[in-house]
């Protein structure tokens, strides 16, 4: 199984390697045209919760750019799919299904946190610093495995790779803008509260958020995302059994 979990995992990562100059800036220019946009620009002058915008604004964006780093994974998996037939490979190989699911999970939260690092290191540039603690690393790791696995399993049940980016604007955009990333859930109605606090990336957001200022985050929150993972997790090792037979 280990041997399993290392192949795929080592396939992705010479894929990483041999695309991370075209990578880098895609993980570099949106974070930073919204530091410069939200947080510089229009919220220079503006407080929330006792803290400047862009230090409400940059762990948000951590909790963003981890989730859709890890769910471009699945991109990576229907282009093996559709164009390169690795997956029909595999298939063919005494690699298990958990082995397979849990070999490109872990690349899509390595994925995950070099984009988080990339953040980091704008955020110092724009004179914004955070705590790195256990829990803001915790927080990151497991909001991109939830990512991960989901993108696992949609790339099992899409037909082609234009499905993918249907679903990428469908799931995870809407995720992206409303999740907490970008203003206090406590601005909106009390029923879109409770819709959104049955999002993974809300969860995410509360968590590194608190982390990154020093706090103990939300027990309820860590859980929710470990219970999210797990569970979609499962389903992405079910997705896969499926799309072999």
């Amino acid at each position: 199984m280990i041997q399993g979990i290392v192949a795929v995992y080592y396939r992705e990562l010479l894929v990483l390697k041999r695309h991370w100059i075209r990578l880098l800036p895609s993980w570099s220019v949106a974070p930073l045209l919204y530091l410069i946009a939200f947080g510089y620009a229009m919220g220079k002058h503006v407080t929330v919760d006792e803290m400047s915008y862009m230090e409400f604004l940059l762990p948000g964006l951590v909790a963003m750019s981890s989730m859709t780093q890890a769910f471009t994974i699945s991109s990576e998996i229907n282009i093996a799919r559709f164009y390169w037939h690795i997956f029909e490979e595999i298939q063919s190989s005494p690699v298990s299904d958990l082995s397979y699911v849990t070999g490109e999970v872990m690349a899509g939260m390595t994925r995950a946190v070099l984009s988080v690092l990339v953040i980091l290191v704008l955020g110092y540039v724009f004179g914004v610093g955070m705590v790195l603690n256990v829990w803001f690393w915790l927080g990151v790791l497991l909001n991109s495995f939830v990512f991960a696995s989901l993108a696992v399993g949609l790339a099992m049940v899409v037909r082609s790779h234009a499905d993918q980016a249907l679903l990428t604007s469908f799931v995870i955009t809407p995720m992206a803008f409303l999740g907490g990333t970008f203003f206090p859930l406590e601005n909106l109605p009390v029923w879109a509260q409770t819709i959104i606090t049955l999002l993974p990336i809300s969860h995410a957001a509360v968590t590194i958020r608190s982390a990154a200022f020093g706090l103990e985050p939300p027990v309820s929150s860590l859980a929710v995302l470990a219970l999210s993972g797990g569970v979609l997790f499962y389903i992405a090792v079910l997705c896969v059994k499926k799309a072999r037979d």
